[in-house]
């Protein structure tokens, strides 16, 4: 029978966060079996200084920048035969607990293959970074909480879509049999991608509000820079072609292509039309793969249209109230 848990974090000249992140790892009440760190072809000394200061941990040193998605996947196939993948950022802060609380959960909760910590921002601790990912009917996704007082709320568990990846345990089989993440994605999106397909083959997920992390978000890419909002919007249209099921698909077509072309006058009204437009246009020029992967993933489909449309957030106030925004 599997057990153990690897701990994955991939970097990309994450300088001293890489670091901070380590030394909260190596604080656990709960040690994992492996942590492995995929290095994206760092170019700041990062990998040297984990190599030098963290011997305990394995280094995979990529040739190039893999992105997030595959560098991921080459990690969970370098972990071997262990039971749970915790994924975490390097600008990701566990408490010392985390990984404890995470196993707690998942043992409570076999029906669940995934789940997702409490983030908080790493800058202002009273706020809340993220409780879970919320998937809307129109392709949109965020951050529940995100940004709201910490004493607001978040301290009851709970189903949600799908876990944030920057800090998330999942079940080893169930991440594989869902094919792993998108590595065509190359970032962002990615984990409610994977979170989409775990739900159409019948898993669930769950908050676990005591397992906390510090997060500080973005840290290399940066918060809605050109690249995040070019890799996010063209990501969120390739998820809603894959995954949404055939009557929901139909159905809620007009309001995808509303929240598509809402996102470019959104971000052309603030000079930012030249990453949206790029996206929408690689966005369409993947279509037929899309549609390719499709076939396959809803003919795996365990569940119904029907109970899939109630993990999804439908109300156009919460769409409106996130803007022009792609994923959390």
């Amino acid at each position: 029978m599997l057990a153990g848990v690897a701990v994955i974090i991939v970097n990309f000249n994450s300088g001293a966060l890489l670091g901070e992140c380590l030394r909260h790892l190596r604080a656990q009440t709960r040690h994992p079996e492996r942590v492995i760190v995929v290095d994206n072809a760092s170019s700041d000394g990062s990998a040297d200084r984990l190599e030098s200061e963290y011997p305990e941990v394995e280094c995979i040193r990529a040739d190039r920048n893999l992105g997030f998605a595959a560098a991921n996947n080459l990690a969970v196939r370098r972990a071997g035969e262990v039971k749970w993948l915790a994924l975490l950022n390097p600008d990701a802060f566990p408490q010392p607990d985390w990984l404890e609380r995470l196993l707690a959960a998942a043992d409570k909760h076999p029906e669940c293959a995934s789940f997702g910590a409490r983030l908080v921002d790493a800058n202002d601790p009273g706020r809340l970074d993220g409780t879970g990912d919320v998937y809307h009917v129109s392709g949109l996704a965020w951050r529940r909480d995100h940004g709201r007082l910490t004493a607001a709320g978040a301290s009851v568990g709970g189903d949600i879509f799908a876990p944030c990846a920057a800090a998330a345990l999942y079940r080893r089989s169930a991440f594989l049999e869902a094919g792993g993440f998108d590595e065509v994605f190359f970032c962002y999106f990615e984990d409610i991608d994977l979170g989409f397909r775990l739900r159409l083959l019948g898993y669930r997920s769950r908050y676990v509000p005591d397992a906390v992390v510090r997060h500080v978000g973005s840290a290399v890419t940066g918060r809605r820079s050109p690249f995040s909002l070019y890799h996010g919007h063209r990501n969120l249209v390739w998820t809603y072609v894959k995954n949404m099921p055939g009557p929901l698909f139909w159905f809620y077509l007009p309001q995808h292509l509303l929240l598509n072309l809402g996102a470019v006058l959104w971000y052309a009204l603030r000079g930012q039309a030249g990453p949206l437009l790029r996206a929408k246009r690689d966005a369409l020029g993947g279509l037929s793969r899309c549609w390719r992967q499709r076939y396959v993933i809803q003919s795996r489909r365990r569940v119904s249209a029907w109970c899939l449309r109630q993990t999804m957030s439908c109300g156009l106030l919460a769409l409106y109230r996130r803007g022009g925004g792609g994923g959390g």
